[in-house]
């Protein structure tokens, strides 16, 4: 697996996963229990996204990524 992603929180990490997901691009989102141990500390860069080790689907993955922050200027 390849990270192509930190994403501020778990929900944004879903929601980029799902989008991922909607373009044919396999993601896999990491951190999940993390995020709870963290106890008093901000739970900040814990969510991950990952996609195969194929170069195609990183690529694909860093150029969906890419356009989804753009849009969201």
């Amino acid at each position: 697996m390849k990270l192509v992603y930190r994403a501020k929180d778990i929900t944004e990490a879903h929601i980029i996963s799902g989008l991922l997901k909607s373009k044919g691009v396999d993601a896999y989102v990491g951190g999940h229990y993390l995020q709870g141990g963290v106890g008093d500390l901000a739970a900040m860069d814990f969510a991950t996204i990952s996609v195969a080790d194929a170069d195609a689907d990183a690529d694909a993955a860093i150029s969906i990524i890419a356009e989804y922050e753009s849009s969201a200027d």
